[in-house]
């Protein structure tokens, strides 16, 4: 047994008698004075299961009762693991303290492709820079998502019908080695438990089946430490199903997920309520970078976008957007302490388009998202949105009344509209932030200034970058900079100001 890495127990029974989704067999895990109770699963042929995920060092004791029984105790050691991804404010951070930025990709029907086309994603992610990876337990169908899987999460009974009582093992392990092998990466499974795009009928089930589909995934998957919980792709279109029942669907997975790994639900048109006390962070589809800010100081949570539009050219309007416009829609997301989610989806003969099955990246925003990660990584802590006052503009009393805490933009924007407030935003908007004052950066966007200040604080010395986010370039235009610094620039779009204490 290694702290923070899924242990399992693996027994002889017989099969259930009833629901083999259901079936009855718990375990308590003992270890300095501390009881951790959590729920087994059957996986066929006579086998239970009983996973549990160590958080902390030392003996463990075991005893499992139900349809299968054992015992035993087992020495907790250190390993190698981060443990979860757990927020922290409007961050990421791993159970250990390390931080984790999500750099996400989008690749839904990845557990319903054949053997090959996992296999070419898994080497094409070997080589790109994303840490996080949507994907749904259901098959999708949808243009580009026209292919039968070979498993599917249940068997049917002798009507024809889904019976949910009845998992298909075969699937499941599929799934779970998909979600092994991305974590041994490093890669997070951002798990969707539900979407409306079916032909199956997995989208229309009964509120109760449901719930016995839910309670076989969590107890089946909880101890992996490496994935998250999105109850769905686009809630808002699951029209089967209401708020009460996505309330209730909230508690299910606490009650069966003991460990509280990262849970989020996201939506098509209606936002969820992100202020719920389970939901764990914000994922967005929309591109409204400029509301980052507002949005982590009204939930105090991460905020993460998604869905913002896929590299590609398809006919759809979210699917054909350039390279270029998908690395500066991450450059906006991350200079405000947000986080953004990649997607591709180019036409191909073999109807294997990444967004849907994956396969082989063709794209060229992952060099470009790439780039931005490595200095993002770089930096000594996570981004914080920092918004530069423009007193330039009115002269050193102004400059001395903001030093005394009197800012007169702070009333004017107080007494703004929600829609006054973000027209101003929209027009203009520079995407900065800051870690404390050992950094900070500036990304113009459209903007193409020849000519340009950052305003550094006046007690320390920095090193200053102009990056070019287009050719992926960075240069040092000053050091030992300090208070008010005025940097030249070569008047184009997606260039950045990268100030870092010296």
């Amino acid at each position: 047994m290694k702290q923070y890495e899924m242990f399992e127990l693996s027994l002889k029974g017989n099969p259930p008698e009833g629901s083999e989704a259901l079936a009855e067999v718990e375990a308590v895990f003992s270890c300095n004075g501390t009881e951790h109770r959590v729920k087994g699963f059957y996986d066929g042929g006579g086998i239970y299961k009983v996973r549990f995920l160590p958080e902390e060092c030392g003996l463990y004791t075991w005893k499992v009762q139900g349809a299968a029984e054992g015992e035993g105790q087992e020495e907790c050691v250190s390993g190698e693991s981060h443990g979860m991804v757990q927020a922290e404010g409007c961050h990421f951070r791993y159970e250990d303290g390390t931080r984790y930025t999500p750099f996400g990709t989008t690749v839904y029907a990845l557990a319903h492709q054949e053997e090959e086309i996992i296999e070419q994603t898994m080497e094409s992610l070997k080589n790109a820079p994303f840490n996080k990876v949507r994907h749904c337990v259901f098959p999708k169908s949808y243009e580009y998502n026209q292919n039968e899987p070979e498993y599917f999460a249940f068997e049917k009974d002798a009507s024809g019908k889904w019976d949910v009582n009845r998992p298909d093992y075969r699937f499941w392990a599929c799934l779970e080695k998909i979600i092994v092998e991305l974590g041994e990466m490093g890669i997070q499974s951002d798990l969707i438990l539900f979407h409306p795009y079916d032909r199956w009928g997995f989208a229309t089930m009964a509120m109760e089946e449901n719930e016995i589909y839910l309670r076989y995934a969590l107890r089946r998957l909880s101890a992996f430490p490496y994935i998250w919980w999105s109850m769905a792709n686009e809630y808002d279109l699951c029209f089967a199903k209401s708020l009460d029942d996505w309330a209730a669907i909230e508690e299910i997975i606490k009650e069966e997920d003991p460990y509280g790994h990262l849970l989020s639900n996201h939506y098509c048109m209606k936002m969820y309520d992100y202020s719920r006390k389970d939901i764990t962070h914000c994922s967005m589809q929309n591109i409204l970078f400029f509301k980052a800010e507002k949005w982590m100081k009204k939930y105090q949570k991460p905020v993460i976008y998604d869905e913002c539009c896929y590299e590609g050219n398809i006919h759809f309007a979210w699917g054909n957007i350039s390279a270029e416009e998908m690395v500066h829609r991450f450059w906006c997301a991350y200079c405000t302490g947000a986080f953004a989610t990649h997607g591709e989806t180019y036409l191909s003969e073999d109807d294997v388009l990444w967004w849907a099955k994956g396969g082989k990246l063709k794209g060229q925003s992952p060099a470009g998202i790439a780039f931005l990660k490595g200095i993002i990584d770089e930096l000594p802590s996570a981004v914080e949105p920092w918004t530069e006052p423009e007193y330039l503009l009115f002269g050193p009393e102004f400059l001395e009344k903001i030093q005394n805490g009197e800012n007169p933009f702070d009333k004017l924007h107080a007494s703004l509209t929600e829609t006054e407030d973000d027209a101003g935003a929209l027009k203009d908007k520079v995407y900065s932030g800051h870690c404390g004052e050992e950094a900070f950066i500036k990304y113009y966007g459209i903007q193409c200034p020849a000519r340009s200040y950052i305003m550094l604080p006046e007690d320390r010395t920095y090193k200053v970058e102009v990056i070019d986010t287009r050719e992926k370039t960075r240069k040092t235009v000053l050091e030992g900079a300090s208070g008010i610094c005025w940097v030249d620039l070569p008047g184009k779009e997606r260039m950045a100001v990268l100030a870092t204490e010296e």
